[in-house]
């Protein structure tokens, strides 16, 4: 319960410093292979980026079907290399959502 309580916090304290302006990027990495390399990315303008951010980890994690540990650290490394530290903090809160529902 706690960890719960601490991400509700975290979210909390990200959106009172979140810009409308931040978007994601539509670069994917050039060093991301295997599972994620033909993956497609788009830009988005969000006004809840961790809604919409746990919305796009799970429709990746059914599209390209996440298998192990590695394959889900492969698909943080995408999401953090290809948006603005800005929101760095939502991915974080979006995947533990995930992996601690």
């Amino acid at each position: 319960m706690e960890a719960i309580e601490e991400l509700k916090k975290k979210r909390k304290k990200h959106m009172r410093s979140y810009n409308t302006e931040l978007s994601f990027s539509a670069r994917l990495p050039g060093e991301v292979q295997g599972a994620y390399a033909d993956s497609i990315c788009a830009v988005m303008y969000s006004c809840d980026p961790f809604a919409d951010l746990r919305q796009s980890i799970l429709e990746m994690i059914r599209e390209v079907g996440v298998r192990d540990w590695e394959e889900m650290e492969e698909l943080v490394h995408c999401y953090v290399v290809l948006n603005s530290s800005e929101i760095h903090g939502f991915i974080v809160d979006a995947f533990l959502s995930l992996c601690f529902p």
